[in-house]
């Protein structure tokens, strides 16, 4: 009853935080941001990106100058409280002026972006790698949240984005170096909730190798996606969630499966993967998650669950035929996961405002679904 009570009280104020930051209804899956809500996500990602501390840095320290303040150490990408939530920030900022050029806010986020994406300041970045203790830095969430940024920028038709892109080129290029010499020796996948989920990040890179004509990346890529997952069955879905997931291992799996397999392959695979879902027997997957302390950066965890399972949902429905109950049951749950999620991006706590932001827009503006 005390939890029933909890979740409640939480429930409550965030609608009334939400309404006071939007100013108008949540976003609805499938709908146009009004310039209200573009704003409000916007907001948080301005609000952070030049916000240094709290910060959670991940380095390791090889002697007494590696004693860094955050910003030494990550000129561009120093703020949101960690490297990655910094630089899908960033990405998301550029998203929504690629989708909402005349928005109120684009002139203060088109400023910021030209102040933290600049070619000495990448320069930087990518060299923070050539330390040898800091080749495995952000492996490979950050990886895959860099990439989704250069394919933002790739795909752009602005003169702002194209500075920015070739800009963005030391940093790109030393990611998808890294990416090539990491693959081949990753033996297993890394199946998890959490940053280092392996089909996440190779989902971000296929789209990104597509983008640019990376042939060699996408080869190794698909190479990967079948060593490690084409012979995958009975994913065990009753396990999930975690309690401080913000993935679904699984639906991960799935969204990046439909993008490297044929559309027969893939649904046959799918059958075989998740053989309940016909019948929507896949455990607690298809259950929006409640978040029981917004104030918890781990356990709030679960609003960004509630996001991605969205996106991955969209994903994996958009790969099958239009008669195919799976997408109607897919496309259902997306939308109840969204109402979920959205209600908890705007929390008035830091834990979750530094980065929820970007996984709503991710899902709102269907990524990874052109």
């Amino acid at each position: 009853m005390k939890t029933l009570s909890l979740v409640i009280v939480v429930v409550l104020t965030l609608q009334s935080v939400m309404q006071d930051s939007f100013g108008a209804e949540l976003p609805k899956l499938g709908t146009v941001l009004t310039d209200a809500q573009v704003a409000a996500f916007a907001n948080l990602a301005l609000e952070g990106m030049e916000r240094e501390y709290p910060n959670k840095p991940s380095n390791v320290m090889v002697g007494p100058d590696s004693i860094k303040s955050p910003k030494e150490m990550h000129p561009a990408f120093y703020g949101c409280f960690d490297w990655h939530s910094s630089v899908h920030g960033h990405w998301m900022l550029v998203r929504l002026l690629k989708l909402y050029p005349e928005c109120s806010t684009a002139r203060r986020m088109r400023e910021r972006l030209a102040r933290h994406l600049t070619l000495e300041k990448m320069k930087t970045e990518a060299a923070y790698f050539d330390i040898r203790e800091n080749r495995s830095f952000e492996r490979m969430y950050g990886w895959a949240w860099a990439l989704r940024l250069a394919t933002e920028l790739h795909t752009w038709d602005d003169e702002d984005g194209r500075e920015w892109r070739d800009a963005f080129r030391p940093l790109e290029n030393k990611i998808v170096e890294l990416m090539k010499g990491y693959l081949p020796r990753l033996s297993h996948p890394i199946r998890t909730g959490v940053h280092p989920d392996t089909a996440f990040a190779l989902g971000q890179a296929t789209d990104y190798a597509r983008t640019v004509g990376d042939d060699e990346l996408e080869k190794l890529i698909i190479k990967c996606g079948r060593d490690y997952y084409v012979g995958d069955r009975n994913y065990p879905a009753q396990y999930e969630p975690s309690g401080e997931d913000f993935f679904s291992a699984g639906l991960n799996e799935a969204d990046f499966m439909r993008r490297i397999l044929p559309k027969d392959e893939f649904s046959d695979w799918l059958d075989r993967f998740f053989p309940g879902l016909r019948e929507k027997q896949v455990g607690n997957l298809l259950e929006p998650v409640e978040v029981t302390d917004v104030t918890d950066g781990k356990l709030v965890h679960l609003a960004g669950l509630d996001l991605s399972r969205g996106w991955t949902m969209l994903g994996i429905a958009s790969a099958l035929e239009q008669d195919d109950q799976r997408k109607t049951i897919l496309t259902e749950a997306a939308l109840s996961h969204a109402r979920m999620g959205y209600g908890y991006v705007f929390s008035g706590h830091y834990e979750g405002e530094h980065w929820l932001a970007t996984f709503a827009v991710y899902l709102q503006t269907g990524v990874g679904l052109e």
